[in-house]
């Protein structure tokens, strides 16, 4: 790797300003003063440092966010803020990204990262990873509806996969719901429950595989996964 990208990859600065700080001297590469931006450097093995810091490389990153409402799941959006604007100016990276989309309206955990083969495989259909959702609902959902989740129900003309509807709480007009999902349609928690003949009315996803909301993570906030959790969701 060139030392001017491996000086922009761990947050010096553009490759234009990093080109800059080589010039004058204050990049050492094993002790020495390396002057040239083409100089190749091996991130693993060489000692690269600047005014007295070692530097060190990483290639994924990844970051576990609650998404509050109002906020789009997309990189950039020219209406709306994105999830990519709640992060600070020393974690933003131009090739973090979300897996997976949550809802304009709906809250809850949101992974981002870097790492497309580990994206691919958690959205892979193949995979089934479970989505766990926590709703409140307009009207009272029954032991009826829980068959129907489990047999599937059928959204434009194809049945899901069998889902899990684990009803808390009931009243004479609404419901606390948690709902685990297989896959992963457009609007398919709020479909599925519209099919019952209710209206979801507030939804926040809690869990995606292993990796569960953190209940001291406020709305608007992240944090970089913990190595317990990246290994769950890798295995």
């Amino acid at each position: 790797m060139r030392l001017d990208k491996f000086l922009a990859e761990v947050g010096l600065g553009s490759r234009k300003e990093v080109k800059q700080l080589i010039k004058k001297g204050q990049i050492t590469v094993n002790q020495q003063v390396e002057k040239s931006d083409k100089k190749q450097v091996d991130p693993e093995k060489d000692s690269i440092v600047f005014q007295g810091e070692p530097l060190h490389y990483q290639e994924f990153y990844y970051y576990l966010l609650h998404k509050p409402a109002g906020v789009v799941s997309a990189t950039e959006d020219n209406r709306d803020q994105t999830v990519m604007d709640l992060f600070s100016a020393s974690d933003y990276r131009s090739d973090l990204f979300p897996v997976g989309r949550l809802d304009k309206d709906t809250e809850g955990l949101l992974l981002i990262t870097n790492d497309g083969q580990l994206a691919h495989e958690l959205l892979s259909p193949k995979k089934h990873v479970e989505k766990e959702y926590f709703a409140e609902v307009d009207g009272v959902m029954t032991a009826e509806d829980q068959k129907c989740f489990v047999a599937g129900i059928t959204l434009d003309g194809e049945l899901t996969l069998p889902a899990e509807l684990l009803i808390d709480e009931t009243t004479e007009e609404k419901s606390k719901v948690r709902i685990i999902l297989h896959e992963g349609k457009f609007h398919q928690v709020k479909r599925m429950v519209k099919a019952c003949g209710k209206e979801v009315a507030y939804l926040k996803r809690i869990r995606m595989g292993n990796l569960a909301l953190p209940k001291d993570l406020d709305k608007g906030n992240y944090r970089p996964l913990t190595e317990d959790e990246l290994r769950g969701l890798k295995g």
